[in-house]
């Protein structure tokens, strides 16, 4: 369930009306509601009994610290894609054993990072992984749990870009090499097989799909079994879907009951790693219109704040923080990127006047992270409401930050 809502025709993120926000940050901007990002997480870790199973929240969708530590605090793990995300979590006082390092191309100097943090598991993508993996961790002196992450040959998601569970995809290792890697790692003495894992993609509304990879799975574990390894989880990794659009949407207890089902005469503990059907809903994008240009309504936020509609051609609710106050027409809103393809909405019914704040909804998964300086534009601040009050958790960027990493190269000469 979301927190945000119009009053008496004014938009608010629970208590706190969003132009209140606007007026004392700016815009662009990004508000994230506390309540909608815990109720999220709650409606996972809620449908499972207790050391039933983990949610590991997907770091990528929403990284903020202050978000990080919110959750973390909840009793979420985190599973991550690279070093930087391990710091963030780390900062954030995450349990390392609640840590899962995941990605194709992790370096050695990643790799060290997590074993020296004592993460719960790497998941291993590819044999050349697991050999780099081995020589680090005999370098270290030490033994490492992995996880082997294998690929369903499942073909689901909302988007070919998003889509990570198929025979051609670059993520996983295939069905018929996860076996020889088990033994591998069996016989190892420096690398301990605790788990299996899958991911299958994003935007997933069919049920079946997780089901599926579900049976892949518990198949997969029997017979890893069968050569004397004992496993200690099942990761069936993330992807739920979530309305953009206000379209009907799966809900996380529905996955979790299903899920639950197909591994019920397993003993292995579950894993789950939502980032979007928790981090999706509970933020907006708050951007003001600049001028009006014939039939197109140009904004202050660029395709380098949200890239969404850009990258995938998605498509985002966009409403006015004040109903009532302006003619509805069909726009089309751009930004101000010099891109043809910076486009937020085309042919979309809305009410707005130049000076107008609007809306655009379900931005607070893939949204300011994936967030860019192109342009020379300053990446958006990040705003959290928690009831009544509201404080800004990453600051608007100044010119200074934009350049202070850069050398001045007639001073090195």
């Amino acid at each position: 369930m979301s927190n945000f809502f119009y009053k008496d025709g004014v938009l608010f993120c629970e208590d706190v009306p969003v132009s209140d926000i606007a007026l004392k940050y700016g815009t662009p901007s990004y508000v994230y509601s506390k309540k909608t990002l815990e109720d999220n997480f709650d409606a996972y870790s809620n449908s499972f009994i207790e050391n039933e199973g983990m949610v590991c929240f997907s770091v990528k969708s929403l990284s903020n610290i202050s978000i990080l530590r919110l959750l973390s605090e909840k009793g979420s793990g985190f599973d991550i894609v690279s070093g930087g995300e391990l710091e963030r979590v780390i900062v954030a006082g995450a349990d390392p054993k609640k840590i899962i390092f995941t990605g194709i191309a992790k370096t050695n100097a990643e790799i060290i990072q997590g074993i020296k943090k004592d993460i719960l598991s790497f998941n291993i993508e590819s044999e050349s992984e697991m050999l780099r993996i081995e020589r680090i961790a005999k370098k270290e002196k030490t033994i490492v749990d992995v996880t082997i992450r294998f690929n369903p040959e499942i073909d689901s998601g909302g988007h070919e870009y998003i889509k990570t569970g198929r025979k051609k995809d670059k993520f996983g290792i295939l069905l018929d090499g996860v076996l020889k890697l088990s033994k591998y790692i069996s016989s190892s003495d420096s690398l301990n097989l605790i788990g299996l894992s899958c991911h299958i993609g994003s935007q997933i509304f069919d049920l079946n799909d997780f089901k599926e990879s579900a049976k892949y799975i518990k198949k997969l574990a029997r017979e890893i079994n069968n050569t004397g390894i004992e496993l200690k989880f099942l990761d069936i990794g993330g992807g739920l879907g979530i309305s953009y659009t206000e379209s009907d949407f799966p809900f996380p207890g529905d996955l979790v009951k299903d899920i639950k089902k197909e591994l019920n005469d397993r003993n292995e503990k579950i894993i789950l790693e939502p980032g979007r059907s928790i981090s999706g809903n509970a933020g907006i994008m708050l951007t003001s219109v600049e001028y009006i240009k014939g039939k197109y309504l140009i904004v202050d936020a660029g395709m380098n704040d949200l890239i969404r509609p850009a990258l995938y051609g998605a498509k985002h609710d966009v409403i006015n923080v004040k109903k009532g106050k302006s003619k509805a027409n069909n726009w089309t809103i751009v930004g101000p990127i010099c891109e043809s393809s910076d486009v937020l909405a085309k042919d979309y019914l809305l009410e707005a006047s130049e000076g107008d704040v609007l809306a655009v909804k379900t931005a607070g998964a893939y949204g300011h992270v994936m967030s860019s300086n192109y342009n020379s534009r300053r990446k958006p601040p990040e705003i959290l409401v928690d009831g009544n009050k509201f404080k800004v958790i990453r600051k608007r960027e100044s010119y200074d930050d934009l350049i202070k990493n850069e050398v001045n190269i007639e001073s090195e000469f």
